[in-house]
């Protein structure tokens, strides 16, 4: 399983720089804000955390 801790510090750099709540991004994305938490957070990981973290990342077009 490939590393995506760099798109997970993009995403948390871009939520703090924007000020949205995970709360608010996991009710968006369909999501428990205890889920995101653990995605943002690294403890959550594999297919599905990944294509969150990619999914996020497109939808914002963070770089």
């Amino acid at each position: 399983m490939p590393d995506i801790s760099v798109g997970r510090n993009k995403v948390i750099v871009f939520l703090k720089d924007n000020n949205i709540k995970k709360s608010d991004l996991a009710v968006a994305y369909g999501c428990s804000r205890q889920e995101v938490t653990n995605i943002l957070s690294g403890s959550t990981k594999g297919p599905k955390a990944n294509q969150f973290i990619l999914r996020v990342i497109a939808d914002y077009n963070i770089e």
